[in-house]
């Protein structure tokens, strides 16, 4: 394992610094300096973050640049009319009626609370190693409480009791949970520890951590996050998923041999 510690702390070093901000959807959130912008723009761009990183960051940029590149003050104070400009907004499967409702959630949640946080972590869980996966549960159940939601809506909030990886969920989380000097992810929310996070898993870092042999579940779901999850934690019990930097970088950017 010391081999694996060594190659993964290497590439994390490597891709943990403000250079991968350029060519990575968090740069998106890092355009803003409002903590409601920051959590608004790095929640909403994690979830279209699914094709090539450049058309993500396209979309996102279209999408609040819609808002006036304010989107806190936007949801709040929007009236009906104004959204309207939302009606041709796609990437992929979100659609204009996933926007739409988007919305309207985030408007009635912001209503009531600071912080987005509160709609993952609520209150205390008395298991610590249970509270990344029940704020999971939660969020989703209560994304999808209000009354006008549509199911074709549903596709896009994953969660770990549908075995899902949730994979945008997870590195939305890390983007505002991780705390270092290096400034790339936010560690603005501070009701979960980074020794409680998951790992983002994608094809990519799915394919390096089967090379290194930190991942040997056949399936890529929920059970796989935890497998390979519990191995970082071996290597880094207090910040596991540092290593999501290395895993994915060396995935995305280098040839395995």
């Amino acid at each position: 394992m010391e081999d694996v510690k060594s190659f993964l702390e290497k590439y994390y070093q490597q891709y943990n610094n403000r250079d991968f901000i350029k060519d990575d959807p968090i740069q998106i959130p890092h355009r803003f300096s409002k903590k409601q912008d920051v959590e608004i723009t790095a929640f909403w761009t994690a979830i279209l973050a699914w094709g090539q990183r450049k058309t993500i960051i396209n979309k996102a940029t279209e999408l609040f640049e819609r808002m006036d590149n304010s989107p806190h003050d936007f949801i709040i104070n929007h009236k009906d009319a104004d959204l309207k400009k939302f009606l041709n907004f796609k990437h992929r499967t979100f659609q204009a009626d996933d926007t739409l409702y988007f919305i309207h959630f985030l408007k009635y949640h912001y209503k009531q609370y600071d912080s987005l946080e509160e709609a993952f972590f609520p209150g205390k869980i008395t298991d610590s190693n249970k509270v990344h996966y029940y704020g999971l549960v939660r969020f989703r159940e209560y994304f999808f409480s209000l009354e006008n939601h549509l199911h074709r809506t549903t596709k896009h909030i994953s969660s770990p009791a549908r075995k899902s990886t949730c994979k945008r969920l997870n590195m939305f989380l890390r983007w505002m949970v991780r705390k270092d000097k290096k400034g790339v992810d936010f560690g603005i929310w501070n009701k979960i520890e980074p020794s409680q996070l998951r790992i983002p898993l994608d094809v990519h870092v799915d394919r390096v951590a089967r090379h290194l042999k930190l991942l040997t579940r056949k399936q890529r779901d929920w059970g796989a996050v935890e497998e390979l999850t519990t191995n970082l934690r071996k290597l880094d019990p207090i910040d596991p998923v540092k290593y999501d930097f290395a895993l994915f970088g060396f995935g995305a950017n280098e040839k395995l041999i």
